[in-house]
């Protein structure tokens, strides 16, 4: 089956067609773009996007249709712990859940419109990056807040990059020759934004990221876990920084960026090796934030029989994960410094035997999880 894998955001479309029934990365990615600048003159709406898609798919394809779309969607909420076939309901439902994602659901439910108006009649499906975390016990999930702001507002731990984590444990287990019912690990996934997740039993049971992509692990350009009453003392003491000006500063102007400088995990570990104190600092707080999460979701799960890292830091850098993985000698975790360096699109062990935990590095791969999903669905 050809699968057309979409992810809309609010200004652009992120498109790939896999072949789900070739063998290899290569054969089944049969074409891939970006299309960026909606809402501008020369493509003012998602409509017109995805006529460029198909128009830029002529050549590609051969002749050959579409035989099944794939939706990427942020926020499932409560609703929605796994892919589902998209129906009115459902588009209904996905919209009635922006205020948990105002940037992303409404984007997701343009794309789908759009979508149904150029390939009318291809099923689709929803893929949500909330529903792998679905599995979380109330324990977990709950914050220690009045009950009407969960029951009116929903507020709760929800947890995102889902999909990749999912995908990852899957791979993990496989690899260690562990059936996934009986594969407890941590997952982590670094990248412009990051997040860690605790796998028991093949299932989520906690995640770093909270109500929304803002909580957890120091990211590129988000501040992870910050006391919110240093955020309310802020605002009080200076009113001209509103609700919506302290939300874009702590997701788009902290992180990395605030402290180094630098979103780039690239330039701010070159800025590092070259002395810069600043890019040191932002690493090592860096590290150690995702080195208490280890510690934490290692417990958590009675004993990780894994610790894989992922995503476009964690398959790519070297240098951060060696940071990381110094800081958890307490667990008896031994890095091969060799196999650290080497780059791969495998699967590979990157600690030494006699490790007390292996440390692998899992690239993953959210759109042939997608492409996946959709295809057992609707095939």
């Amino acid at each position: 089956m050809l699968v057309l894998v979409i992810n809309c955001g609010s200004s652009s479309v992120k498109y790939q067609v896999r072949d789900t029934a070739a063998t290899g990365e290569d054969a089944q990615v049969i074409a891939k773009g970006l299309i960026e600048n909606i809402g501008g003159a020369e493509i003012p709406t998602h409509t017109e996007a995805l006529h460029i898609m198909a128009e830029a798919l002529v050549e590609p394809l051969h002749g050959k249709t579409i035989g099944a779309i794939g939706h990427r969607v942020v926020h499932g909420g409560e609703i929605f712990s796994e892919p589902v076939i998209i129906t009115e309901d459902v588009i209904t439902k996905i919209d009635d859940l922006s205020p948990l994602a105002p940037l992303h659901n409404p984007a997701h439910v343009l794309g789908i419109r759009a979508a149904q108006e150029t390939y009318p009649g291809v099923p689709m499906v929803a893929v949500f990056d909330t529903a792998f975390h679905g599995t979380m016990p109330a324990h977990a999930y709950r914050y220690a807040v009045p009950e009407d702001f969960y029951e009116q507002y929903g507020v709760r731990r929800y947890g995102f990059h889902g999909t990749s984590h999912d995908y990852v444990t899957g791979i993990a287990a496989d690899f260690l020759g562990v059936e996934r019912s009986e594969f407890n690990g941590v997952i982590a996934h670094l990248g412009n934004g990051a997040s860690i997740t605790a796998i028991e039993k093949g299932a989520c049971i906690d995640t770093s990221m909270g109500y929304t992509p803002l909580a957890g692990l120091i990211m590129g350009t988000r501040s992870g876990d910050i006391d919110p009453s240093a955020l309310t003392s802020v605002m009080i003491q200076n009113p001209e920084i509103t609700a919506e000006k302290m939300d874009t500063i702590l997701n788009k102007q902290s992180g990395l960026l605030a402290i180094a400088g630098n979103n780039d995990m690239r330039e701010v570990v070159e800025a590092m090796e070259g002395g810069d104190e600043r890019a040191k600092l932002a690493l090592d707080m860096t590290s150690y934030r995702l080195a208490k999460y280890i510690g934490g979701y290692h417990v958590a799960v009675g004993g990780m029989q894994a610790l894989v890292f992922t995503a476009g830091i964690g398959e790519n850098s070297h240098q951060f994960r060696e940071l990381a993985i110094s800081r958890l000698g307490a667990l008896g975790i031994k890095l091969d410094a060799e196999a650290n360096k080497v780059r791969g699109d495998e699967p590979r062990i990157i600690s030494t035997e006699d490790s007390a935990i292996p440390v692998l590095v899992v690239p993953t791969n959210e759109e042939k999880a997608i492409a996946e999903a959709t295809e057992a669905l609707t095939k």
